[in-house]
């Protein structure tokens, strides 16, 4: 596929690990769909990527409005080009006892983890067929989805149902030539983890500090993991090199979830 067809969408890309995927593939050749559901955010990231030598566009969407998501993907495709590339990237946490969990944070947290990653899911692959192209659909999931510790219990769901439909839809859209892979972080360090340091040391006692350097010390590399290290492994995923790569949700952790 030329470089001009190549087209790829990114989901929470206003910040975080999904700015750092928008403008790692940017480097790669993509023109970038920058989605975030803030739109100064996505048109401040989309500057970024046209800064480093790339084609991008802002999308202003609500992951967690099927419509929404379909609208952003076909606005995508018509500005842009056919669909390559789908990065389901929007996430939100919730930090807190089981015994505590409400049905307004479950919904919150499996609306977008979940409902937009397959919303992001059908839409990507309802325009990678009609292409006829083939495609790669890129998840987010987290260590979260392969191991389940104690105060994020609605996350670690929502992260394991991610695995599962990484899974399932790797078996049915094969035949399409679409992929459907998904990338698990660790600690990385970025927003999300500040909030998660911050409430868990408010529920716990111990210091923020006293339980990063714990978990810390049991990473194999000795340190956190940055934005960039991500969009490594999503740039990979993204590449021709994982052609024959699919249904899989490797862990990317420095060593600290060994499968």
């Amino acid at each position: 596929m030329s470089s001009e067809r190549r087209v790829a969408v990114v989901t929470g890309a206003g910040r975080g690990i999904g700015r750092a995927i928008a403008l790692q593939l940017a480097r790669d050749g993509f023109a970038v769909a920058v989605s975030d559901i803030n739109e100064d955010s996505a048109r401040r990231v989309s500057e970024e990527v046209t800064q480093v030598g790339g084609r991008a566009l802002a999308i202003a969407t609500d992951v967690t409005d099927r419509v929404a998501v379909a609208t952003m993907v076909e606005t995508a495709t018509v500005a842009l080009g056919p669909l390559a590339v789908m990065v389901n990237n929007a996430g939100i946490i919730r930090i807190g006892p089981c015994l505590g969990v409400t049905k307004d944070d479950l919904e919150a947290v499996f609306a977008v983890n979940v409902h937009g990653v397959l919303f992001g899911m059908q839409a990507a692959a309802e325009a990678m067929i009609a292409a006829g192209q083939g495609g790669k659909i890129i998840n987010a999931c987290s260590i979260a989805g392969h191991e389940a510790p104690p105060l994020s219990s609605i996350y670690c769901a929502s992260k394991f149902a991610v695995r599962a439909l990484t899974v399932s839809a790797a078996r049915e859209w094969g035949v399409h030539g679409i992929t459907v892979n998904a990338f698990c972080p660790g600690l990385v360090d970025t927003e999300m983890n500040e909030y998660i340091e911050r409430t868990t040391a408010g529920i716990t006692g111990e210091p923020a500090a006293q339980r990063r350097s714990g978990i810390l010390g049991r990473v194999a590399l000795r340190r956190a993991q940055t934005v960039d290290d991500v969009a490594g492994m999503v740039s990979f995923m993204a590449s021709p090199a994982s052609d024959y790569m699919t249904g899989q949700s490797p862990i990317m952790d420095g060593g600290l979830v060994f499968r």
